[in-house]
């Protein structure tokens, strides 16, 4: 299978995004406020597998913490789950964010995927809270070897 991923700012720029969102936030998982106004100037991206749209996932630069990128809205189409894409679309995600200056992530985990992010490299921050009906909780993650798991030095 043939992987590209594709980065444009502004969800009116990239639908596919907007498509994958629909259907698995809303649709499969009942989300009703998945879209608000961080979309209009966010970095989202999608993952195609052979030019279908199978992963999607945005970043922001942190308004408060210099050098800090919040990376959130990741998904998998369902059919392509089980096959490490979400993984290639956070380490993607990361990889774009550390080539434009980011040295830290930060980024809001639904509570029964934080294992995943642990497994790639995120640690929990704080206590759990909720996002309308699901249990979420802050990782973050230094992006570069220079920075240390102590953030905010």
């Amino acid at each position: 299978m043939e992987y590209e991923m594709k980065f444009a700012v502004g969800l009116s720029a990239m639908p596919d995004a907007a498509a994958l969102r629909q259907t698995i936030f809303v649709e499969e998982q009942g989300f009703q406020q998945e879209f608000d106004e961080l979309d209009d100037t966010a970095i989202h991206c999608v993952l195609y597998a052979d030019g279908e749209p199978v992963g999607t996932g945005r970043l922001y630069a942190d308004a408060e913490q210099p050098h800090t990128v919040h990376l959130g809205r990741i998904a998998v189409r369902q059919t392509m789950r089980g096959q490490h894409l979400g993984a290639r679309v956070v380490q993607t995600m990361e990889q774009y964010a550390a080539a434009h200056g980011f040295t830290y992530s930060v980024l809001s985990a639904q509570v029964r995927a934080s294992g995943f992010y642990r497994s790639l490299g995120y640690r929990e921050t704080g206590g759990i809270y909720y996002e309308e009906f699901c249990r979420h909780i802050r990782m973050e993650k230094a992006l570069t070897a220079e920075r240390n798991s102590s953030h905010g030095d």
